[in-house]
């Protein structure tokens, strides 16, 4: 059994969207159907601009089998099959004064009592990890860190930010992951219109090394 990960596309995301978004379902422990209101924000999401994806897949082969022996010397062996699967996801775009996110996280710093010149800096140009899912069976393997390496490897943009849920002492893996890699706290528990659960904005300068 191993991970790759790969590069994902629009134009082959009658492939992975269904099983990427199943991932994100079993990721967040959100209810069956949640698929179903999901895609059409995620594929409005692959139109913006420096949108990017990343996938890890995992490859399984299965026993090979041997036929029974019809002659002398040992039987044939036939190769195992390789069944592959999408067990996680990373994607983002180019941050945008018309996107809500945008929008939401400048209130939000007004709040927070930062100035305009320092609301302009950090919103000017970044870009916003929008989703990042390991399914279940595989967290704690490392390959949530290894796909958000890889989507920020090449990056343009001069910084990342991200919004994650608030949870008590910073302690989950998702948290853990963040602070590893040096992403600092933009905003803490902040109100997402529409959302009753408090979240933290966090950011750090790119590129990664």
């Amino acid at each position: 059994m191993s991970v790759r990960l790969v590069d994902l596309t629009a134009d082959d995301v009658h492939r992975w969207l269904g099983p990427a978004l199943d991932v994100y379902v079993a990721a967040m422990n959100y209810p069956r159907g949640t698929q179903t209101h999901r895609t059409p924000l995620w594929r409005d999401h692959m139109n913006r601009p420096g949108w990017q994806a990343v996938g890890a897949v995992q490859s399984t082969v299965s026993t090979p089998v041997s036929p029974p022996a019809t002659g002398g010397g040992d039987p044939p062996t036939l190769a195992g099959s390789t069944t592959e699967t999408l067990i996680g996801i990373a994607y983002g775009y180019r941050g945008a004064e018309d996107q809500w996110w945008n929008q939401q996280l400048r209130a939000g710093l007004r709040l927070g009592g930062y100035t305009r010149t320092q609301i302009d800096d950090i919103t000017r140009n970044y870009f916003e990890l929008t989703e990042l899912h390991v399914h279940p069976s595989m967290q704690g393997t490392g390959t949530g860190q290894r796909m958000l390496t890889r989507l920020l490897a090449d990056r343009p943009e001069d910084s990342v930010l991200l919004s994650t849920p608030e949870v008590p002492g910073d302690d989950n893996r998702a948290w853990r992951l963040y602070r590893r890699l040096g992403f600092g706290d933009m905003l803490r528990h902040f109100g997402f219109t529409g959302d009753p659960r408090p979240f933290a904005v966090l950011g750090r300068r790119l590129p990664m090394n």
